[in-house]
């Protein structure tokens, strides 16, 4: 790494020290003034790279993939050896928290999630239970510890989890949709139910995020995949208030940011969490986003498919989004996680504009 990354020194497990070579997510994070403009990306860690895919064709699909610590984290720190990532994130999935608390799913090829079994009544919370973090997710703590020994202090790792609302449209409806009128419809009509599945959900992300942070993870995300559904309304009730518990709970050693899609409608509130950054769909405008964030950072927010253009227009489309988030407080980021099918060139196209348009901003 450049002479110019100072070292920035974390405590893992409680028991020794580790230097970061690049620290500049987490200088960022925390406010301060950076050589350039940090990039990452979310679903970073797979689909685009065949690396990736020869790793997958070993075993016998997504899931077990995930519950495989040594190969979690190999696949974990590819984009760092081959796209030039200032930021590792965990190769994981939200759905292990449904999982832990009881209720299984399975990853149908082409279709995405399936749960053979759904919350629909007070019965069916009965099956379900809050989960404990080491004994429940213990893979995901091992995949942790092992990134974290195999990056040897290059880059930081990212933890994460599903926001409580996205965890929750999942467990209701039984896989993906494009309404999620199923969960929708129980806010409706059961909502104590709905909160008290809500409660369950953020006490376990709670433990499960925290214990991330102990196994060393240097940072957090939580992500509302679903928000944009809600209305302002139903947001504030039965998603942002359990998002602001998991940001209050949530050791504060490590930068925390919501990503919360389609909220244009929350950002003033999310600023008012116990966060630092709030990332950005590519819907959300920059300059307004900036108002309404006052000093949080922000993340994004490039659209995914900006990288289907040529490689001029990639470069293009990312300084036009430079030169709108500035210099200063920004991680750059797109703003949802990377396509299956984009090219690994083009992505390294915009992270490579990343770094030398913004380091030429700062001069």
């Amino acid at each position: 790494m450049p002479a110019a990354f100072p070292k920035f020194r974390i405590q893992i497990d409680n028991s020794y020290t580790m230097s970061i070579q690049n620290d500049l997510i987490l200088r960022t994070a925390r406010g301060e003034k950076t050589e350039r403009t940090p990039v990452w990306l979310m679903r970073q860690a797979g689909r685009i790279l065949p690396e990736y895919r020869k790793v997958r064709a070993s075993v016998s699909g997504f899931i077990e993939l995930c519950q495989t610590p040594e190969l979690a984290a190999e696949v974990t720190i590819q984009p760092v050896d081959l796209l030039g990532v200032d930021a590792a994130i965990i190769f994981s999935d939200i759905l292990v928290i449904p999982e832990a608390m009881g209720l299984p799913y399975e990853l149908v090829e082409k279709k995405g999630p399936f749960f053979p079994n759904t919350i629909q009544t007070e019965s069916d919370l009965k099956n379900v239970r809050t989960a404990d973090a080491e004994s429940d997710l213990g893979y995901v703590l091992e995949a942790i510890r092992l990134t974290k020994k195999e990056l040897n202090g290059r880059v930081p790792l990212i933890g994460f989890a599903g926001a409580p609302w996205t965890i929750f449209s999942y467990m209701i409806e039984g896989g993906g949709s494009k309404t999620f009128s199923k969960a929708k419809k129980m806010l409706y009509t059961q909502p104590e139910l709905s909160h008290r599945l809500l409660q369950m959900i953020t006490d376990s992300t709670i433990s499960y995020l925290n214990a991330q942070i102990n196994a060393g993870a240097d940072m957090v995300q939580v992500f509302d995949s679903w928000a944009g559904i809600l209305s302002p309304a139903q947001y504030e009730t039965f998603a942002l208030s359990y998002i602001r518990q998991i940001c209050n709970a949530i050791n504060q050693e490590v930068p925390v940011t919501v990503f919360a899609k389609g909220a244009f409608f929350a950002r003033e509130e999310i600023s008012k969490l116990n966060c630092n950054t709030i990332g950005l769909d590519w819907n959300m405008d920059i300059k307004e986003s900036r108002k309404l964030a006052g000093k949080k950072i922000l993340q994004g927010n490039l659209d995914p498919c900006a990288l289907y253009g040529s490689f001029d227009e990639i470069r293009k489309q990312t300084k036009t989004m430079l030169d709108a988030f500035g210099p200063d407080k920004h991680i750059a980021n797109l703003g949802h996680g990377l396509y299956p099918d984009l090219q690994p060139d083009k992505v390294r196209c915009f992270i490579d504009t990343v770094k030398e348009y913004s380091t030429q901003m700062r001069k």
